[in-house]
């Protein structure tokens, strides 16, 4: 009954409302004209990244900016073996090699709607929701100014 329970609570983290995966978040981003914000993170074991989510990533503001402006895609690394989806860990370990290649943790990236980095932040943000959605804001801004 654990594996079940475990499992169930890995697989509801990846398709929380609002989360796609790359490829899904690369097709709404190009069809929307919206950008990706692509946040690495170890959902079970990485204080700094359980902490982003319920404070920066569940907070109001930022879901508000980020249902309007941004598709959201989360690349989660559970330690447990039992808790790793074998083809999510495959595609989670692909997008590593491309933005994410040294392992940071929590480590989060905008990107324009064709996978280009535009800014990126390492670590938890030592700022307010308010303030860390702002600067999300203002890289999107940037780059449509620069069209």
């Amino acid at each position: 009954m654990r594996k079940m329970i475990s499992l169930f609570v890995c697989i509801s983290f990846f398709s929380a409302p609002g989360w796609h995966n790359k490829q899904e978040a690369k097709q709404i981003a190009q069809k929307e004209n919206k950008h990706i914000l692509l946040n690495f993170s170890g959902s079970v074991w990485c204080g700094p990244c359980i902490r982003m989510h319920k404070e920066i990533f569940e907070n109001d503001v930022f879901k508000n900016m980020a249902d309007t402006q941004s598709v959201l895609v989360n690349a989660d690394f559970p330690r447990v073996k039992k808790n790793q989806l074998p083809t999510q860990q495959e595609i989670n370990n692909k997008i590593a090699d491309q933005y994410n290649p040294q392992g940071k943790f929590p480590y989060t990236l905008l990107l324009d709607a064709n996978g280009k980095v535009l800014k990126e932040w390492e670590g938890f943000p030592n700022e307010p929701p308010q303030e860390f959605t702002i600067e999300i804001r203002n890289g999107i801004y940037a780059d449509r100014k620069s069209e």
